[in-house]
C-alpha cells in the first residue's frame, strides 16, 4: 500500500509507449513495482548469503591445508589412515583383556588334601529298641497277698519266686491227700502179696492199684494248687513293672508283674527289596540313639525274613543290640548296616562337594592358581567322605570352603597367599578407618 502522506492526485504522470496513466492507475502500479521489488531484494540477500557460505568453506578447507603442510614441514607425523587405525583399536582391545586377565579378582577359598584310609558302605534305618524275652506274669489262684518278695527294677532268675499267696487250705489239701496215698499203698502191697499167692481174686487187686491211681492223681492236683500260691518268674530279667500291692485279694487271671529280659533287646528294621543281596546273618551294625549324643552302639543281623512285604517293598530285618548301658527298650534309634569296607580308599571329603542337578563335582586346585571342575561318581560314602569312582588320586587338593559361585577354570587365593594377606590388611584398615570416623 502506498502510506497514506503520498498525494494521490500530485503524482506525477506515467507513461508506458505512448499512453500516460495517471491517478488510481499509478498508484496501482507503484504497489506492483514495489513488490516485485521486494522479491528482488529477498533474492538478492538469499544470493549474498549463499557466497558468504561458500566463501567460509572455501577459507576453513585452505587452512587445513595450510595446517597439513605446516605439519610436514615441521616433522609433525599426519593422521595414520583407517586401517593403522583398526590395527591400533585391535591391540589395543588385546592390551585391555591382558590387562583384564591380570586384574582377575582372586576368589578366596580353603583346600584340602586327599588322602587313603578306610571307608565303609552302609544302610541307615530307624527303628524302636525292643525285647523280644518280654512276659507279664498272671494270677492262676483267687487269694490274698501275704508276701511280696520283688520291687520294679530288680533282676530275677527263672522259676524264682516274686510274691507268695495265702497257702492254708492248699497245704492241708495236700496233707490228707498225702496221708491217704501212703495207706493205699500200704494196702495195695498186702494186695499185692495176697494176689501173688492166689489168695484173692483179681478183681480185688485190680480195685486196690486202682484206688492208689487216683490218690496220685490227687496229690498231683494238691501239689499244683499250693503251687499257684507261689507267684514264680517264667524267664530271667528285669522287674519293669508291679501291678499288686501287699494285702491285695487278688483273681484268676490278674496282672501281676512285667519282666523284661535286656539281654534280648533287638531293633527290627526295614531294608527295601534292592538291597537284599548286600545283606547276610552275623552282618554288623551300628546303633545310634537320639536321645544319647556322641557314643555308638554295636550290633549283628540275627535274622533276616525270608519273604518280601509286597505293600511297602522291604525286607524285616532283626538286628540284636543285647543289653548295652544307656539302650533300653522302647527307645528311638538309628541303626547302620556295615554292607561294604574298603581300607585303602581316596577319602574326599563331603565339604567338597558341589551338587548340579543329579551330578556330583569337585573343584580341584592346578597350575597358576587355578580350579579345574571334575565329576565324581561316588562309590561309598560315609559321615564325614566318599569314595569317588576315579578322576581323583591321593595327593589332589580340592576346594572345601568358598566354592560357592566358583567357575572352571576360576583364579583363587589361599590363606596363605601374599594377595590374600594384603586383601586382609586392607580390609581391617578398612574397618579401623570407618571405626575412627
Amino acid at each position: 500500500m502506498v502510506p497514506e502522506p503520498w498525494n494521490r492526485t500530485c503524482l506525477p504522470p506515467v507513461s508506458l509507449g505512448d499512453t500516460e496513466i495517471h491517478g488510481e492507475s499509478r498508484i496501482r502500479l507503484c504497489e506492483g513495482a514495489m513488490t516485485i521489488g521486494n522479491i528482488v531484494h529477498l533474492r538478492n540477500l538469499l544470493l549474498a548469503a549463499f557466497f558468504l557460505a561458500i566463501f567460509g568453506l572455501v577459507v576453513g578447507c585452505g587452512g587445513s591445508d595450510a595446517a597439513e603442510t605446516s605439519g610436514d614441514a615441521s616433522g609433525v607425523e599426519p593422521a595414520s589412515n583407517p586401517s593403522d587405525g583398526e590395527e591400533d583399536a585391535d591391540d589395543g582391545e588385546e592390551s585391555e583383556a591382558d590387562d583384564a586377565k591380570d586384574d582377575e579378582e582372586a576368589v578366596p577359598v580353603e583346600v584340602a588334601s586327599l588322602v587313603r584310609g578306610p571307608i565303609e558302605s552302609v544302610l541307615r534305618s530307624s527303628a524302636n529298641l525292643e525285647a523280644e524275652n518280654h512276659v507279664q506274669v498272671f494270677s492262676q489262684a483267687s487269694r490274698l497277698v501275704r508276701e511280696l518278695l520283688v520291687e520294679e527294677g530288680d533282676r530275677v532268675a527263672r522259676d524264682q519266686v516274686l510274691l507268695r499267696l495265702q497257702d492254708e487250705e492248699q497245704r492241708n489239701a495236700l496233707t490228707k491227700v498225702r496221708s491217704q496215698l501212703d495207706r493205699a499203698r500200704r494196702e495195695h502191697e498186702r494186695q499185692q502179696r495176697l494176689y501173688d499167692q492166689q489168695l484173692i481174686s483179681e478183681q480185688v487187686f485190680t480195685n486196690a492199684t486202682h484206688e492208689l491211681e487216683q490218690l496220685e492223681i490227687a496229690r498231683s492236683d494238691a501239689e499244683r494248687e499250693l503251687s499257684y500260691t507261689e507267684v514264680r518268674a517264667p524267664i530271667a530279667g528285669t522287674i519293669t513293672a508291679r501291678v499288686v500291692k501287699l494285702g491285695d485279694q487278688i483273681q484268676t487271671g490278674q496282672h501281676l508283674f512285667d519282666i523284661v529280659d535286656f539281654d534280648s533287646i533287638v531293633a527290627r528294621i526295614y531294608v527295601p527289596e534292592k538291597n537284599l543281596q548286600a545283606l547276610r546273618s552275623g552282618q554288623k551294625a551300628r546303633i545310634l540313639a537320639q536321645a544319647i549324643e556322641g557314643r555308638e552302639y554295636d550290633g549283628v543281623v540275627k535274622r533276616i525274613a525270608p519273604i518280601v512285604d509286597a505293600r511297602s517293598g522291604t525286607v524285616k530285618v532283626t538286628v540284636a543290640v543285647g543289653r548295652q548301658p544307656g539302650l533300653l527298650p522302647g527307645m528311638y534309634v538309628d541303626v547302620d548296616l556295615v554292607t561294604a569296607t574298603h581300607t585303602q580308599a581316596v577319602l574326599v571329603p563331603k565339604r567338597a562337594l558341589v551338587y548340579d542337578d543329579d551330578e556330583v563335582f569337585v573343584y580341584r586346585l592346578g597350575d597358576d592358581r587355578r580350579v579345574e571342575r571334575v565329576h565324581i561318581e561316588p562309590m561309598l560314602a560315609d559321615k564325614r567322605f566318599v569314595e569317588p569312582r576315579g578322576g581323583l588320586a591321593a595327593g589332589d587338593e580340592v576346594v572345601i570352603a568358598g566354592q560357592a559361585g566358583l567357575k572352571d577354570g576360576a583364579r583363587v587365593s589361599l590363606p596363605g597367599d601374599e594377595d590374600a594377606e594384603e586383601e586382609s590388611d586392607a580390609a581391617a584398615e578398612g574397618v579401623a578407618a570407618r571405626t575412627a570416623g
